[in-house]
């Protein structure tokens, strides 16, 4: 078996409070592997962004692992996770966090240019990703000049630049139309195809069918997983289609 790109091991996070602890993840155990796409689903409050924010190292665990590419990042400095982060971490928020005093190639390639890579090598990469999600032509564009999903495209592609080996995306076509949300989804598969590790939350079962895998959450805890771990991503690659996962199982399991 490949080894995981990432790994979640029994990470708990637990928030103090003077009316009682807030457990907002209970003994989380993930892997996903190079060519997997895994969707996280619950209701709100079950845990999904708390998941994902460990899964980032945008927040330690009280405890548990969390490793990314066999490395542990719990306990390491700041600087060493951001470095981590601009060259194996891709983030789609859900507020965005594009710079708006730059233009969207700007924006897409900013993660290269801050860990050092030359302006020109750096442009080629933004416009390759902004190529990968349709907006190659608005390169030069600011994000007050384009709209909700073109901005939403920007910072997908932002995500993808690079050689991310992980991308983490928090319901990443959320203002998007449904034709240009599918269009989105399939760039994130192709991303899959390519070797990386993609772990979507979504409340959409239509989004969630991409997947290979589903992870059930509810008041923290994983209470519910369709789909086997992949064979070795060459396997994988060779034998995956597209829908394979029944989100209808996922959603029976989930309520067991």
């Amino acid at each position: 078996m490949t080894q995981p790109a990432l790994e979640l091991d029994g990470v708990s996070k637990v928030h103090p409070s003077p009316a009682g602890d807030v457990h907002a993840l209970r003994d989380v155990d993930l892997a996903l592997y190079p060519g997997e796409l895994v969707a996280v689903m619950g209701p709100s409050g079950s845990g999904k962004s708390t998941l994902l924010n460990m899964a980032g190292g945008l927040d330690a665990p009280t405890s548990g692992d969390v490793r990314i590419g066999g490395t542990s990042i719990v306990g390491i400095g700041q600087k060493e996770m951001a470095s981590l982060r601009r060259r194996s971490v891709g983030f789609v928020f859900q507020d965005l966090n594009l710079v708006p005093a730059l233009t969207a190639v700007e924006n897409a390639s900013l993660p290269l240019e801050l860990d050092g890579k030359g302006l020109r090598a750096a442009r080629a990469a933004g416009l390759e990703a902004l190529d990968a999600v349709g907006l190659a032509d608005l390169a030069d564009r600011y994000p007050e000049e384009m709209s909700g999903g073109q901005q939403q495209r920007v910072a997908i592609a932002r995500s993808l630049v690079g050689e991310r080996r992980v991308v983490l995306a928090d319901e990443p076509t959320g203002a998007l139309d449904s034709v240009t949300g599918e269009e989105v989804l399939m760039v994130l598969r192709q991303r899959c195809d390519a070797g990386a590790a993609v772990l979507l939350v979504t409340h959409d079962s239509r989004h969630a069918s991409w997947a290979d895998r589903i992870v059930n959450l509810r008041d923290g805890a994983v209470v519910g997983i369709v789909g086997d771990e992949p064979a070795p991503f060459a396997e994988t690659a060779a034998t995956r289609s597209h829908g394979a996962t029944s989100v209808t199982a996922a959603t029976t399991q989930g309520r067991a």
